[in-house]
């Protein structure tokens, strides 16, 4: 029953994140029709300040909410869990106000000194509301992670990401915004506005199940320990999250730099980083949202089943979310070398993202398995484990992308090497700390099974591709990525343990 629970609400939560990826897919296409390449490179350096921030007000916050709530709920302390949301929220609040009025008033420094581009100002000083937003937004969604009510909150992220669309084409029109500066801004009004909406709705929701909670008269836990409950798992995440993202902003600044040395002046870098991070990355990673689902569910899920002591469903459930995404990953890279240069024609109408989506997809397999070792490790209730690791990929990452994308016929292709190299060392150390602590064998020979099988799927359907699907372009990739994406959902069926 908890098992056919888990995967129904995975799927629900994958199929939302897919509406919204699909919605955000829009976006990013409708944006960069109107910004081109420089003004995408624009908009994704201001990204990685806002993700910043966003870490150090609220990090580790859903992780943290949806474990507590998920052992509190399996005791029926139904008191403590409202208990905690209010308390945690107070502390948010005016945490998250704190760094949002320190980030407005340090945005001209933060643009003229760290992103070395005084027109990301104003960009950066209208997320400062959507920092807050999200920051209160996380904890309503750790509740209804950690509680199994996730339909409703999926539908209004599907909302939000719809909202964000039709908000931006309103705001352009309104303020006849034509300069990249103008509309880079405008964008992320956009996004402020849509976690505006997001958080009212989300509460309005929180409002309605509280009311439909059973009333018990067991004694609830004092606030400060009801905090301390939550900081203790949510510090070392957001601290984790805040470094990580701190040495992300600071590899997403290098590069221009690094390919500036490499010979490219900077209106041609920011393009190169449009190019390969703002669209063949989002083409590649688009299947990543099914890693992200499971990933948001494990948490709770692992910590309730081993808060019974239960560790062999623990290490079943463990080895299913990494064969999901192995799988995905495999079907991403098949994908992605039969019809590279359609998927960008497609998606951006553009005929030179091909061989950046091909170097992209060969990381997919390990790039999506690496990723879900962060919700099992948080499942297991080893963050410590999580930011020693996370330190040290974020140090091998600042040292390719320094070395690689200096070199001038490598260039931006160094980002790509990079998650490769950073992606196989991720998945190593933290599956051996993983195996520290819970039995977990993996069978070498049903990987080398799938990677066999993976290169006789990719050989017959791109000739199936080439004989029958070369002159039909989108039906070609439907087609293509539709009987690939199920062809490997077949092969998941194999070998799986059994519960």
């Amino acid at each position: 029953m908890k098992n056919s629970s888990f995967f129904k609400n995975s799927f629900v939560l994958t199929l939302s994140n897919i509406t919204t990826g699909i919605l955000g897919f829009i976006f990013s296409i409708y944006l960069s029709n109107l910004i081109g390449p420089e003004g995408m490179g624009l908009y994704g350096l201001v990204m990685p300040v806002y993700n910043l921030f966003i870490c150090l007000m609220t990090a580790g916050i859903i992780a943290a909410i949806s474990q507590t709530s998920a052992i509190y709920k399996s005791k029926g302390e139904y008191n403590n869990i409202h208990k905690t949301i209010n308390t945690v929220a107070s502390f948010n609040i005016i945490w998250s106000i704190f760094i949002g009025i320190l980030v407005f008033f340090l945005a001209p420094y933060i643009s003229k000194y760290g992103i070395h581009d005084i027109r990301t100002v104003n960009a950066i000083r209208v997320t400062t509301p959507a920092m807050v937003f999200i920051a209160l937004s996380n904890i309503l969604k750790g509740y209804f992670y950690g509680v199994s009510k996730i339909t409703v909150p999926s539908i209004i992220d599907i909302s939000e990401k719809a909202m964000r669309i039709i908000v931006i084409t309103l705001l352009i029109y309104f303020f006849k915004a034509k300069t990249i500066t103008s509309l880079v801004t405008l964008a992320y009004v956009s996004l402020a506005i849509g976690e505006l909406q997001s958080l009212l709705l989300l509460y309005i929701y929180y409002k309605y199940l509280k009311n439909k909670t059973p009333i018990n008269s067991l004694k609830s836990e004092r606030r400060s320990q009801l905090l301390f409950n939550v900081l203790v798992i949510a510090l070392p995440l957001c601290l984790n999250g805040f470094l990580g993202n701190l040495f992300s902003t600071f590899s997403t600044l290098l590069i221009p730099r690094r390919l500036v040395h490499a010979g490219f002046d900077s209106t041609t870098a920011l393009g190169l980083i449009g190019k390969f991070n703002g669209m063949a990355l989002n083409i590649v990673a688009f299947p990543l949202i099914v890693v992200v689902s499971i990933n948001s569910l494990i948490v709770p899920d692992l910590s309730e089943t081993l808060s019974k002591g239960d560790y062999y469903n623990a290490a079943v459930r463990i080895k299913k979310v990494m064969k999901i995404a192995f799988l995905l990953g495999l079907a991403t890279t098949v994908t992605c070398n039969i019809i590279p240069d359609s998927l960008g024609k497609m998606f951006y109408s553009r005929d030179d993202l091909g061989n950046y989506i091909k170097i992209i997809s060969l990381s997919a397999p390990i790039f999506f398995t690496a990723n879900t070792m962060f919700g099992i490790l948080n499942g297991l209730s080893k963050q410590g484990v999580i930011l020693k690791n996370s330190l040290i990929i974020s140090i091998l990452e600042i040292i390719c992308l320094y070395f690689l994308i200096g070199i001038t016929k490598i260039n931006i292709v160094g980002y790509g090497i990079t998650i490769f190299i950073t992606s196989s060392l991720s998945l190593f150390i933290n599956l051996r700390e993983v195996k520290k602590h819970m039995d977990l064998p993996l069978s070498v020979t049903n990987i080398i099974i799938y990677l066999l099988l993976t290169i006789l799927i990719f050989i017959v359907y791109n000739m199936f591709t080439n004989l029958f699907l070369r002159n039909l372009f989108i039906i070609k990739n439907i087609v293509v990525a539709v009987l690939t994406f199920l062809t490997f959902a077949g092969l998941s069926f194999f070998g799986v343990e059994e519960d």
